[in-house]
This record gives C-alpha cells, sequence and structure tokens, in this order.
C-alpha cells in the first residue's frame, strides 16, 4: 500500500517540527484519557465479556447492568470488579441472570476489598482474555481468507457506500456493489444514532438515511460479503462507524464480528455531534486500542471540516487533524497500515487552479504520510444536481487519486445529494472509477510538479500553515483551540455537550481488565 515517493521538496526539517508539535500538542489529551473512563468505556468490558440482548423496551442488558452498578458504587471504580463480585458471592450464576436481577432492583453491588477484590479482578481479567481471544481469532480468520481469495489487485481500493435502512435491502444491494468493482462496502449508520447512549439489539429494517449499527446487522453483512469474496476470487471488505456516544462498544463488537474498517475519527464527534470533548477523547483511545489488537484500518473525518470552511483557506487545519489522528492512533497500537487518514476533493471548481489545488493538497497528504492507507473523498459541497457536471467533478476527483497514488477510494456520484442513490446511479459512478484507473491508475508513477511550481509552492505553503497553527495549539491547548472553533468552524466547549455526565475521574482502586491487557498486549 505504500506510495513512498517523495514528489515535493518538502523541508525535513518542518516535517519533524510538525510532528514534533503534533505529539506536544496530544500529549495532555492521552493523560487526560488515561485518568478518565466513560459510561462506554465500561459497558464495553460487559460486551467484550459477552453479554448481549435487551429488555422488553430494546434497551441493552449491558446498559441495564451498567446503570445499576453506577448508581450504587459509582463509575470512578470501573465496571469489573463490583460486577466479578457479585458473580461471586453467588447473586447470579451468570452475566445475563445478573443484568436482570439489577434491573429489576433485586441485587445490590459493592467495591470488594482485600481478598474478595483480588478474586473479583481475577475473575473480570480471565473473562476479559477471552473476549480478546475471540478477536484476535476473528483477526487470523482475516488473514486466512485475505490468503486464500487475495487482495484486489489495483489500489486505490474502491469504497462504496450502501445504506437503504434495511440490513435484509442493503446485503443484495451490496453484492452487487461487489460484482460491479467495489471493494469496500460501507453500511452507513442511521441519522442520529451517533446521539444513542447505547446500542440496538438484532436485525433492523427501519432507519433514516442509513441503517442502524447492530452486532446482528454486522453479522449478516460479513457473512453476505464473504459469499462475495467466495464468488469473485477477492476478498471484499466491510466497514461501518465506530463513532458517537457509544464509540467503544462499537469497536468491540466490530472486532467480535471481523469488521474490517471502522470511521473512527478523534474530533468529529465533538465538532459534527456536540458531544462532549473528553467523554470523545477518551471513547476514542480505548476504541482504537480494540482497533489495534482487531486488525482494523481507522477511517478519519477530516473531510468534514472541508463542508463548513473554505476548503483552501483551511487547509492547513486538515494537515493539522491528520497529524493529530496520527499521534493518537499510534500512541493506542495502531500501525501506518492502518491509518486511514482522510482529506477531500472539496475546492470550488469555479476557482482559477482548483484541479492544481486539488493536486497540491493530496501530495502534500501522500508525502506526509507514505505509509498510510489514505482516505480520498470526492466532491459534495459543490455539486449543484448538475449530473453532468457532477460526472465531470467526480472524474477529477478520481484522476487526483491515480496522479496522487491514494489508498482508499470513496465513490463519488452524480446524484451526490441523493443519499440513497438508484443502483444505475451506482453503476456509473463505478464505471467513471474504473474507466479512470485503468486509463491513468498508475500515472502517479510518472507524475511530478516542477520543483518551484504552483503545486509544489502550495503544498509547502499548507504545510507551512499547518506548523504555525500547531504552535497556537501547543500555546493554548488542544481543548481551548477546539472551543475556539479552531477546526470546521465549531466552537466546542470542554465543559459542555452531549454525554458529559458519562464521564467520570478514575479513583486509585479503578480496574478495567480490558484496559490492562490491551496495554500489556497480551495475547
Amino acid at each position: 500500500m505504500t506510495r513512498a515517493v517523495k514528489k515535493l521538496d518538502l523541508d525535513p526539517v518542518t516535517v519533524r517540527k510538525a510532528r514534533s508539535l503534533a505529539r506536544k500538542a496530544g500529549r495532555p489529551i492521552v493523560n487526560l484519557a488515561r485518568q478518565h473512563t466513560t459510561v462506554s468505556v465500561e459497558r464495553a468490558v460487559l460486551r467484550l465479556a459477552g453479554l448481549t440482548g435487551a429488555d422488553t423496551e430494546g434497551i441493552p442488558w449491558v446498559n441495564r447492568l451498567a446503570d445499576t452498578v453506577r448508581a450504587d458504587v459509582g463509575l470512578e471504580h470501573g465496571l469489573a470488579l463490583p460486577v466479578w463480585d457479585a458473580l461471586l458471592r453467588g447473586e447470579a450464576e451468570d452475566l445475563a441472570v445478573l443484568a436482570q436481577k439489577a434491573a429489576s432492583g433485586s441485587v445490590t453491588f459493592r467495591m470488594p476489598e482485600g481478598r474478595d477484590a483480588v478474586r473479583a479482578r481475577t475473575a473480570a481479567r480471565k473473562v476479559a482474555a477471552a473476549g480478546l481471544k475471540r478477536i484476535d481469532g476473528r483477526r487470523r480468520e482475516r488473514d486466512r481468507l485475505i490468503k486464500r481469495h487475495g487482495d484486489p489487485e489495483q489500489r486505490p481500493w474502491i469504497y462504496l457506500i450502501v445504506a437503504t435502512g434495511d440490513i435484509y435491502e442493503d446485503i443484495p444491494q451490496a453484492q452487487a456493489a461487489a460484482r460491479e468493482g467495489a471493494d469496500i462496502i460501507a453500511v452507513i449508520r442511521s441519522t442520529g444514532q451517533s446521539l444513542l447512549d447505547y446500542v440496538p439489539e438484532g436485525a433492523t429494517r427501519e432507519g433514516f438515511a442509513g441503517t442502524y449499527a447492530t452486532q446482528e446487522n454486522f453479522r449478516l453483512m460479513r457473512a453476505a460479503l464473504d459469499d462475495s469474496s467466495r464468488e469473485l476470487g477477492r476478498y471484499v471488505r466491510l466497514t461501518n462507524y465506530a463513532s458517537g456516544l457509544c464509540m467503544p462498544e462499537i469497536a468491540t463488537l466490530a472486532g467480535l464480528e471481523r469488521l474490517d474498517m471502522m470511521l473512527n475519527d478523534s474530533m468529529y464527534g465533538i465538532l459534527f455531534r456536540d458531544i462532549n470533548p473528553i467523554r470523545t477523547f477518551v471513547d476514542q483511545r480505548f476504541s482504537r486500542q480494540i482497533h489495534a489488537r482487531a486488525g482494523i484500518i481507522i477511517n478519519t473525518g477530516e473531510d468534514n471540516y472541508l463542508t463548513t470552511a473554505d476548503a483552501v483557506e483551511a487547509a492547513h487545519t486538515v494537515t493539522v487533524s491528520q497529524l493529530l489522528n496520527e499521534y493518537f492512533a499510534k500512541e493506542a497500537g495502531l500501525e501506518d497500515w492502518q491509518l486511514g487518514l482522510g482529506h477531500a476533493f472539496e475546492i470550488n471548481p469555479d476557482l482559477p487552479d482548483s484541479f492544481r489545488l486539488e493536486l497540491a493538497h493530496a501530495m502534500l497528504a501522500r508525502q506526509l504520510f507514505p505509509n498510510a492507507p489514505l482516505k480520498w473523498m470526492p466532491p459534495t459541497r459543490h455539486m449543484t444536481g448538475d449530473v453532468f457536471r457532477g460526472y465531470l467533478l467526480d472524474g477529477f476527483f478520481n484522476l487526483v487519486g491515480a496522479m496522487t497514488g491514494q489508498g482508499i477510494l470513496l465513490v463519488g456520484m452524480m446524484t451526490e445529494a441523493v443519499v440513497t442513490p438508484w443502483i444505475s446511479d451506482r453503476d456509473l459512478a463505478l464505471q467513471n472509477v474504473r474507466y479512470v484507473l485503468g486509463a491513468a491508475g498508475n500515472l502517479h508513477e510518472d507524475f511530478r510538479p516542477e520543483p518551484n511550481g504552483f503545486i509544489a509552492t502550495r503544498a509547502r505553503q499548507v504545510l507551512g500553515e499547518s506548523v504555525e497553527l500547531l504552535e497556537r495549539i501547543v500555546d493554548d491547548g488542544l481543548l481551548n483551540a477546539i472551543g475556539d472553533g479552531t477546526f470546521g468552524l465549531m466552537r466546542r466547549p470542554q465543559d459542555a455537550g452531549r454525554g458529559l455526565d458519562g464521564v467520570a475521574r478514575k479513583s486509585p482502586e479503578y480496574y478495567n481488565p480490558a484496559i490492562e491487557l490491551l496495554e500489556e498486549g497480551t495475547r
């Protein structure tokens, strides 16, 4: 996947400085994440332990159990010790029964001490280790299937969205897209799911502008794409969204059901869903630790900044976010090949030299992150409804992808404003991609801009502006920068936003067996 060719005359000292500043800006956030937990991080431990199902009102048992433990002893200690202490005391024979008793008010939780605490810790660690072992098994299964069926021969991988709202309608559409050449199927989530503080259960048939992310929906689509992989003789990847208030839980479910990629941006939920910044950073660190263990590629969301801010004026904020996402991801254990850092083709096409500017930004990202499978996003903001103009713009977008060696190319639709386009539109969009990649797919090997020409000069300018912004962020603090509207023009203060009440500062007695095992790297 590497496209490590130095075609821009970037000052290596400036590049090193940018990364150093990103580390300095990100380190206090990592420390903050280490000091706190959230309800979703704790519920993820219960899911890793195998607790599934929901009550008659559709509220998952993990939520019912977590809420009761929190009411009895608080969240700051974690859920593991009080939950496994209750099991060892004989309050219930398993987690499912314990959750049902907790919901009915027939069990009281305590923080164990002394030998009871040691026993609870040992029992919780054993169960969490078994859950991680299941994730390890799914990762090995992916490796075997890729070896058996093979990877797509051509890069970038072609990424296509399916989102009808009905998982049983998504499946045949996804399989049809794979037959037409899609390498990655993304099942976009139902609008608003990121704001639910629970993960729905079971297969779902009603979603708005997307399909609910549930463990059963993950299982069904993964099985269907495995059938397509056998049919087509190439491994077809599956993507969903680990974001929002249940980010750690969805990441865990993705690992258990062998998803291959997950949307997982460090700031998207803060900026575009008004989720509390501390909640988001705590959740994203745990979710990325799970992704690292599961061998999942993350896709970050820098393209979204350019839907609210000008793509030329704000180009440096995309680069800064990429550098921060890289730091946070690697700190959590992700490797270069798992970093699907995002950027987009969103410059106003009426602007003189717009194509050259797009080339400059795409080449800058490619050279800054030579070993990452960058995710190149199609035009959306300036799609007017003129399908002929839109089809041409998508062709130019595909051409930039070919000229700059992108890793993941999200297929642009000429009917971009239609959330669920006609299958014929998808077919035309895939024809566009196939033509451009077939005709110019290796153009990146030959294309080199003039060292002091427009493209190279613009790339150096954006990098310089990125360093200046990172210097301000280091001085002011990343949380303050987010609060001031630095990214995407959204002002999100650290003491506000959805989900803040689900954050707790860890006590000295805090214990989370999943975090312990993930940080040990135990397999």
